[in-house]
């Protein structure tokens, strides 16, 4: 019963009940132009496919498997951890001063954290100030690593950067500075495709550790994820963002 109240509830709210106004605007024009509705339609499926968790979940989970992490970090001869921010949220409370992370970059960052624990190197923390009303990443990030522990002579913060290119041309600069030579890369798993392209490009080739994972790898079926979802056109909008912001790198290297 409960799998059935959320199907049907998923139909009165955005953006189910669109798709349903799409059906009635596709019912409405078929008397008075059939090239049109039929353009609607595909329209309409179109958008109720993207909605949908079953396509989402197979978009995602193949732009999030083409980097896996290797199975024994502690012998991959990593001298450093790349943590790459991805959102923070200024002048808001938190445990131990203002300023907080993203959903997102507290993934990655609890991921790094853990990783140096294990390998004892230095974690190199990459985010500027991307608005006026956003926080300060690398300044927010670096306060939550030494309030878990990390000593402060193992934090090093790039503060400059406000997208992914500038992310690995920053921080390439840095690690040439100070004799890094294999870095060990952490970011969301949907973002590290690009994130590795751009590192590329500076000539580094990390070790890549994705994390903050927002999909099975094996995803199973069920009818409620043929629901129209607002998280699941999210879902694929961020596939197709990533997508296209890789092929604008690929093609102009920005």
């Amino acid at each position: 019963m409960v799998y059935v109240l959320k199907f049907g509830a998923s139909w009165i709210l955005p953006p189910g009940i669109f798709i349903l106004l799409l059906i009635a605007l596709c019912v409405k024009l078929f008397r008075i132009d059939r090239k049109l509705t039929a353009a609607v339609a595909v329209f309409t499926i179109i958008f109720y496919l993207l909605c949908t968790s079953l396509v989402a979940e197979r978009m995602m989970g193949w732009l999030e498997e083409l980097h896996t992490p290797p199975a024994q970090i502690e012998t991959s001869g990593a001298d450093i951890i790349v943590l790459l921010g991805g959102g923070a949220i200024s002048q808001v409370p938190d445990v131990d001063g203002v300023g907080a992370l993203c959903a997102s970059p507290a993934n990655r960052l609890l991921t790094a954290v853990r990783l140096q624990k294990i390998l004892n190197v230095p974690i190199l923390i990459s985010g500027g100030q991307v608005y006026s009303d956003s926080g300060a990443e690398a300044e927010i990030s670096a306060r939550v690593l030494k309030s878990l522990g990390v000593p402060e002579n193992k934090i090093i913060t790039e503060t400059k950067s406000i997208n992914t290119t500038q992310n690995a041309r920053y921080c390439a600069k840095i690690l040439r500075d100070n004799g890094y030579e294999k870095p060990v890369l952490v970011t969301s798993a949907f973002h590290m495709n690009r994130a590795m392209l751009n590192f590329n490009l500076c000539r580094y080739r990390p070790i890549a550790y994705p994390t903050d994972f927002t999909v099975a790898h094996k995803p199973t079926f069920h009818y409620t994820k043929l629901r129209p979802q607002a998280e699941a056109l999210l879902l694929n909008v961020t596939v197709m963002q990533e997508l296209l912001r890789t092929c604008v790198t690929e093609v102009f290297g920005i």
